[in-house]
């Protein structure tokens, strides 16, 4: 992203005259052709390593609920203990939808009042 030196908003590409170029609304604009040369003159300056570090990368996937549990029937396992939460699904004046999420299954259900 290329933001406007004079105001911090976001430039956006337009073509006119047959030229690209970035404008702003304050009404500054930029040639992209010198934006392009701006871009590979910097990435040219900067020096290249030939030598690329090791790196290993570790991913742990550990399933964190925190939601608070509670004893109710899975219908999917028979298990007796579930995740549970509410949430506002319909109109404001009607009541909340309670969600539930089997602790063994992962079957997640829903009760209305």
């Amino acid at each position: 992203m290329i933001f406007c030196p004079k105001c911090g908003s976001i430039l956006r590409p337009k073509e006119k005259a047959g030229k690209k170029i970035f404008w702003c609304n304050c009404g500054f604009a930029k040639d992209l052709e010198e934006e392009k040369n701006e871009q590979t003159v910097t990435e040219e300056s900067q020096p290249e390593s030939t030598e690329k570090p090791e790196s290993k990368r570790l991913e742990i996937v550990e399933k964190i609920e925190t939601h608070p549990k509670v004893k109710a029937d899975c219908e999917k396992c028979g298990n007796k203990e579930a995740y549970y939460w509410t949430q506002q699904t319909r109109a404001a004046d009607e009541p909340e939808t309670r969600f539930f999420k089997c602790t063994d299954c992962d079957h997640t259900w829903r009760e209305y009042s």
